[in-house]
């Protein structure tokens, strides 16, 4: 899935004007709380699920089964994130279900900040920037904890008595030197050795390249047409001196949630809408059964053709983000159902997708001279799971093989319910009027803002990520730990530059320029300043979308300094940024994006390394340190994560006869619930 995953707070408009998403709400907003909580650099919010009580039981049943799998591997992701996350996040659920001792103290609820930061993001390291986070408390603290609270349910090892337990967890927890990163892009440094993800094990940055290269080059001298996404659902260890792959599967690595994810799947296809969607179901059980790559491609296959159903999902192994090598997926999954009438937005633009692609800006050498099955719609997220939860994308993009894309198409989704609780949980936060460079950019924004992201969206997901073609001999992976940035680049110049196109009003998609200006004033000041407020003091970029986002926004303005069209100012001791000129930055847009697509195409690693190295990494620290201090008064979680609803059967003599949707309001319980009904894995894999 190529991810569109925006703080939504800072670039989408405070004010609402989608009229049809406040009269599909089922919960008056009034009485829906939106924002629950806040803590560290984090919000957490619900999301409605409007148009579910509208759906048939069948569709109901569906969707509770799917949410249901949704959530029985999210062990998975926290043991992928780091070999130590299962075992520290059952530590600290034993604390907070079991700890005797005083609860009120300050020091406590320090402890609970740091419980929540670890369910947050999937374990110890920050779910964004991948850098280890810590407790505000002492060793000495945490170890009272620990001698303060049922012994018996601490995930001790065999033979391993409590003070040896102590010993081993407190320096994984404490230890800045151990496990400083989960993903480490720090260009001349082995990438594996100093990354803790466990997707590796004893194996070295060129050893995995070099078994991954044999690996393709066995494929190719067999004569196959297509090559599978070598190494996407399996782990790379080396014991004994041999290298060598577990495989996520029944019967392999993860086994045990994989078998409950399937049981679920099994579930939902007894109750499939129809004949086409219980076969996408089927494949996708058969490959979790057999981890064959080739059957993942058969089954994305089968689902990229399933544009009949209403109920949809995603599940599998899917995002590389999470290995610096950009080659193992992290699992996940999004329950969700067609918004129809939102939808007709995305139709009017995959219907237009060949139109698009035969003028785009870039060499025609690298366009498709057919684009097949683009498919586009408006979704209503039901269900979140592993890589989606808390913090989920706004819009999708699948599958990402890009011979299927070409050969077969892709579906692109955007999630507003999610975009529309993003928007209500920030509501008068006063970030855009300390940020915008004007009266006239706010108006803009309020007016526009709204419609102008979810397009924006649209056009990334839609038509971004599948428009363009590799050139023959290119498998796209050669841009290694580069490729994620770029790609995303690629995707996001796709949608800005036909933001200002003419044809949008043409088509109907708006009716004035004010919403692609709205856009591209929001874009650039996010990527040259707001977008800051997520970097702590002294770091360089690394996360992947936020790399893409400066990359664009910085070379634009240097490279558009003759012409001033974009200007960076100060005002009574404060930076702006303001677009000067928005049609002379349309075509920078359409310059960079046509040199984006011409590295993925030819597989061009050094001008993609330079592009990104030199664009997208390094931070103003005199700009960073300003942003950060103007952005504390503002009071504002830059990151935001979401609870699921919870789905109730409902039951008579054994059968289903209906499935009401519930919404909690209390973090911590959904997060002990999970841990207690929905974990399934050991402690040490």
């Amino acid at each position: 899935m190529k991810k569109f995953i925006i703080l939504i707070s800072l670039i989408m408009s405070i004010a609402i004007t989608s009229c049809k998403q406040e009269s599909k709400t089922e919960n008056s907003n009034q009485d829906f709380k939106f924002l629950l909580e806040q803590f560290a650099d984090l919000k957490i919010m619900r999301y409605q699920v409007p148009g579910f009580d509208s759906l048939s039981l069948q569709q109901k049943e569906l969707v509770y089964y799917l949410s249901q799998a949704a959530i029985a591997g999210r062990d998975i992701l926290f043991d992928q994130n780091y070999k130590y996350n299962l075992a520290i996040r059952r530590t600290l659920e034993n604390i907070v279900e079991n700890y005797k001792g005083d609860r009120n103290s300050t020091d406590f609820q320090s402890f609970m900040v740091y419980t929540k930061r670890v369910w947050f993001s999937n374990g110890i390291h920050h779910h964004y920037s991948k850098d280890k986070f810590f407790p505000e408390i002492s060793e000495g603290y945490f170890s009272q904890l620990v001698r303060e609270t049922d012994a018996a349910k601490f995930p001790v090892r065999e033979g391993q008595d409590l003070e040896a337990f102590i010993a081993e967890i407190i320096p994984v927890i404490f230890d800045p030197q151990i496990a400083p990163k989960a993903v480490s892009q720090e260009s001349g440094k082995d990438l594996l050795l100093n990354s803790a993800c466990n997707f590796y094990e004893g194996v070295t940055e060129k050893e995995a390249e070099d078994y991954y290269m044999n690996l393709k080059k066995q494929a190719i001298l067999s004569g196959a047409d297509t090559l599978v996404s070598f190494g996407l659902n399996s782990k790379l260890v080396k014991k004994n001196g041999r290298i060598s792959e577990e495989v996520y599967k029944l019967g392999g690595l993860y086994s045990a949630a994989i078998e409950q994810i399937v049981f679920w799947l099994g579930k939902a296809s007894a109750v499939a809408e129809n004949p086409h969607q219980k076969e996408v179901i089927e494949s996708l059980i058969r490959y979790y059964q057999t981890g064959d790559l080739k059957v993942w491609d058969e089954y994305n296959v089968l689902w990229v053709k399933d544009l009949k159903s209403d109920v949809d999902f995603v599940n599998g192994f899917i995002e590389n983000y999470g290995d610096p090598m950009g080659l193992k997926a992290t699992w996940e999954s999004l329950v969700n159902f067609k918004d129809n009438e939102a939808t007709k937005r995305a139709e009017i633009i995959s219907a237009n997708a060949q139109w698009f692609e035969d003028n785009s800006p870039v060499d025609p050498k690298f366009k498709k001279a057919k684009v097949k099955g683009v498919s586009a719609k408006v979704i209503t997220a039901a269900q979140l799971g592993g890589d989606c939860y808390p913090s989920t994308p706004i819009g999708i993009n699948l599958p990402n093989a890009d011979w299927i894309r070409k050969e077969h198409g892709s579906k692109s989704v955007t999630i507003e319910n999610i975009t529309y609780a993003y928007d209500q949980a920030s509501l008068g936060n006063g970030m855009l009027e300390e940020f915008a460079a004007s009266p006239e950019e706010i108006e803009l924004a309020k007016k526009y803002g709204s419609l102008a992201s979810n397009l924006h969206t649209d056009l990334h997901e839609c038509l971004g990520h599948g428009s363009g073609q590799l050139l023959p001999g290119t498998h796209g992976d050669e841009l290694k730990n580069y490729g994620s940035p770029l790609e995303e680049a690629r995707a996001d110049l796709f949608a800005l530059y036909y933001m200002g196109d003419p044809k949008m009003m043409e088509i109907g998609l708006f009716d004035n320029d004010g919403v692609y200006k709205a856009e591209y004033n929001s874009y650039i000041r996010n990527g040259l300043i707001t977008q800051l407020t997520r970097i702590q003091p002294g770091k360089t970029i690394e996360q992947a979308h936020m790399r893409n986002r400066q990359l664009i926004a910085a070379w634009c303005y240097e490279n558009g300094k003759d012409k001033n069209v974009i200007e960076l100012f100060e005002k009574e001791g404060k930076t702006f940024v303001k677009v000067n000129d928005y049609v002379a930055l349309r075509e920078l847009f359409g310059q960079l994006l046509a040199e984006i697509q011409r590295i993925k195409s030819e597989g061009d690693f050094n001008a993609g390394q330079n592009l990104v190295e030199k664009y997208g990494v390094k931070v103003d620290e005199k700009l960073h340190a300003e942003v950060l201090e103007r952005f504390l008064k503002l009071n504002i979680a830059p990151y935001g994560g979401f609870i699921n609803p919870v789905f109730v059967p409902e039951m008579e003599d054994e059968k289903i006869v209906n499935v009401r949707v519930e919404y909690p309001d209390d973090y911590t319980k959904q997060m002990l619930d999970y841990s207690k009904n929905h974990s399934f894995l050991p402690t040490y894999n």
